[in-house]
């Protein structure tokens, strides 16, 4: 895959402002985080809110790191998602037909049972304590390995507009940003965003 084929996804959405932003500058994915305790959590309802008032150039993901199958399909149907990115490897192949019959696209993290059945493969960095967020680079070896296989990769942990190029030469599809476009934890910077994808664009990725 070449890199040119690499999208981004800004993930932890809560501010309309910046979805719009993130959406114009050529964003493919937005991401929605329901994790109970994350500074970046957003309200189902906000969420739809925010998608709502969008173009509708962008894919909305739903992050999820609990909860069963049903819980998990209840919320990305009020919240409009149709993309739920399972950031625990505590689901199985079984959560991840359910999710799929439901309609959506499905993104599991790497090591879960369900990665099998998954649309697309996540990598994300962990400090032991979280699984995502924490700016740490993911596996980028397993990344090259896993695209070259022919899976859908999802490269998460620690890209910013300093690396994303690298990250996209591992052949990952999909580029996920969070933490390095943040002023504070769970506030995104317009400015950082912009510089992001001006430096992500120049560098022909």
């Amino acid at each position: 895959m070449s890199k040119t084929a690499a999208q981004i996804k800004i993930c932890g959405i809560n501010d309309a402002s910046i979805a719009a932003l993130c959406e114009r500058l050529g964003a493919s994915y937005l991401g929605f985080i329901f994790a109970a305790g994350s500074p970046r959590r957003v309200d189902p309802a906000a969420a739809r809110a925010i998608g709502g008032a969008l173009e509708g150039r962008a894919r909305r993901v739903g992050v999820f790191t609990e909860g069963g199958a049903g819980d998990v399909i209840r919320t990305a149907r009020e919240a409009g998602v149709g993309i739920v990115q399972l950031h625990s490897t505590s689901y199985g192949e079984e959560d991840v037909r359910r999710m799929k019959e439901a309609g959506f696209g499905v993104w599991a993290l790497w090591g879960a049972e369900g990665c099998a059945a998954a649309d697309a493969v996540l990598l994300d960095g962990s400090d032991g304590r979280q699984s995502g967020g924490t700016g740490r680079l993911a596996d980028w070896n397993l990344a090259r390995e896993l695209s070259a296989s022919g899976r859908k990769v999802v490269l998460a942990g620690g890209i910013s507009a300093a690396n994303a190029a690298e990250a996209a030469a591992t052949g990952a599809e999909v580029l996920d940003v969070n933490s390095s476009l943040e002023s504070a934890r769970g506030v995104k910077s317009a400015a950082l965003v912009e510089e992001f994808f001006a430096i992500f664009q120049e560098s022909g990725s």
